[in-house]
């Protein structure tokens, strides 16, 4: 995969300083944590493996235009880190298309999801009068779990071992959040937290395009289908902390997911933290079971009584820490945590803009938001059928975006028509059934994608000009996912909150003391929050003040 990325980005702080905080990787997480740390005046170090920051929020060059490489919408970031961190200051620019999902059927039908409600019934109407009716009082129900979610996200899970104060106290908080659901919703939300998203939805809606492009993002970028249990869960925290509602949330950054980074960058910056890009860490350094620093492939040992990993926790526990320090039951234990990567990422460029049978000529306005390739339940779940027995999904759900619609500046010198087209493939295992991943492997894949699109918008293949297929093994190698999960491992309820990423380390304190983890491995888990990054910088910080 040949693909231009921006040029080294090197913040630096003032010299002749020691470190009180290292942050492996540069991720958005790692970049949020460390920002909010330097603003709290703690002399820190973000260290990045590649050449630029950002991780899978980046935005790199395909085809002489540039192309959101893995994520493509930021709209999940929480809106007090943009406000904290002041990144509106810093450059980012976010935009919200009217349209949020535009599902396109075989038959030539779709299924839209409008920002607008009453745009929305209106349109369901022509499918079926039951579920134009339903629709207001389901989109009201996920809002209203929704927000009881984006609490429980925004706190710290409690400690177990030995529970104080501050734990009674969030229980309290929690616990009146919940009284506040009401006696229907507070029922509701532990009816429904371990159900199968194929049957939270089928319990309100009659129409199989509508279930689907609503259920679709309870089991988006996860190994696991419409009928798993849990998805609900998975469901209703994709909403948690956004204006999503059942139709899910789609904002742009202009400049691509990269504008985020950069951002966060150059917050982290402003407060004084130092970023080294071309700095691999090879070992979390450790003594008398505390981290002391890190070692880098270059033979330079950085030191710190706080490191901060930025990684997922299988990579951060078995690949880098001493295997003596944490020893062999917490070493099974994160090698067992589960990170079964099923995406794959394939992003075009084509000259000209599709022509979906569905949009019936109005594809300018109904392509700005999330194109959602899923016709029914049981096609999502036969495709999963597919990489439960190590084969890819043929032909696979898609979610395609083409943010050149709402933001030209990704195509600036391009010719005219040119637009971007950006596509996650599911269901793509990470371990095929017969062989493994080449470029034949990841080419036949591309294939089917174009070919998806070819029959939803006639003439789609013919318009491709550049092509880039990024495999869950190309995940693992680039960007040190392991198993090329997105989401730094499954978010099914095994991984969740208390559990996430295993019981005992859910409060982003890891083994070694002095040691953290900030990114999606963390609760409440993937996706561009920032959230992850956000709390554990919070509690690094209680901690390097109860240390005082």
């Amino acid at each position: 995969m040949a693909v231009e990325t921006a040029p080294d980005r090197t913040v630096v702080a003032a010299p002749g300083r020691g470190y009180e905080a290292i942050v492996i990787g540069g991720g958005h997480n790692a970049l949020v944590t460390a920002a909010y740390l330097a603003k709290a005046g703690r002399r820190t170090l973000v260290l990045e493996r590649r050449g630029h920051v950002g991780g899978a929020a980046e935005t790199a060059e395909l085809g002489g235009v540039r192309v959101p490489r893995l994520a493509d919408t930021v709209g999940r970031i929480r809106p007090t880190v943009v406000k904290d961190l002041d990144l509106r200051s810093h450059g980012l620019r976010l935009v919200a298309p009217d349209v949020r999902a535009f599902a396109p059927q075989p038959d030539g039908r779709a299924i839209t999801l409008w920002t607008d409600q009453a745009r929305t019934v209106a349109g369901l109407r022509d499918w079926s009068s039951h579920d134009a009716d339903a629709y207001p009082d389901f989109d009201r129900l996920v809002r209203s779990l929704g927000r009881f979610l984006a609490e429980l996200a925004a706190e710290t899970p409690p400690d177990i071992r030995a529970p104080g104060i501050g734990d009674a106290l969030t229980g309290l908080k929690l616990g009146r959040t919940f009284r506040g659901l009401g006696k229907h919703d507070s029922h509701t939300i532990l009816r429904v937290l371990p159900m199968a998203v194929a049957d939270f939805v089928a319990e309100a809606f009659e129409t199989d395009a509508l279930r689907a492009a609503i259920a679709w993002r309870g089991v988006r970028q996860s190994f696991l289908g419409p009928w798993s249990a849990g998805t609900t869960a998975i469901l209703l925290a994709d909403g948690a902390g956004n204006d999503g509602g059942a139709a899910g949330q789609t904002v742009f950054a202009i400049g691509g997911p990269g504008a985020l980074s950069e951002a966060l960058a150059s917050a982290a910056g402003a407060a004084g933290a130092e970023i080294r890009c071309g700095a691999e860490v090879v070992a979390i350094i450790s003594r008398d079971n505390h981290a002391t620093g890190v070692a880098l492939a270059s033979g330079e040992e950085i030191h710190s009584p706080v490191v901060v990993s930025g990684l997922d926790p299988k990579r951060t526990l078995v690949d880098l820490a001493d295997p003596v320090t944490i020893g062999p039951t917490m070493r099974w234990r994160a090698g067992n945590y589960r990170t079964p990567g099923v995406v794959a990422k394939v992003n075009l460029v084509v000259d000209r803009l599709p022509r979906f049978t569905a949009a019936a000529g109005d594809d300018e306005q109904l392509l700005r938001g999330r194109i959602v390739a899923a016709p029914g339940i049981d096609a999502i779940e036969r495709a999963f059928d597919a990489a439960k027995y190590g084969r890819t999904s043929d032909p696979p759900v898609l979610e395609a975006t083409i943010p050149s619609l709402v933001d030209a500046s990704l195509v600036d010198g391009a010719p005219d028509g040119t637009h971007v087209v950006s596509v996650s493939a599911q269901y793509a295992p990470y371990r095929l059934r017969d062989g493994s991943w080449d470029d034949v492997q990841a080419a036949g894949l591309g294939d089917r994608v174009v070919a998806v699109l070819d029959e939803l918008a006639p003439g789609f293949a013919s318009s491709v000009r550049a092509r880039e297929v990024i495999t869950p093994l190309d995940l693992e190698r680039e960007y040190g996912l392991s198993g090329g999960h997105p989401l730094h491992g499954e978010q099914a309820l095994d991984q969740f909150f208390l559990w996430r990423p295993f019981l005992g380390s859910g409060r982003y304190r890891l083994p070694i003391e002095g040691l953290y983890l900030c990114a999606s491995g963390a609760h409440p888990g993937g996706g561009i929050t920032g959230q992850p990054g956000q709390n554990a910088a919070r509690e690094i910080l209680a901690d390097m003040k109860r240390r005082r």
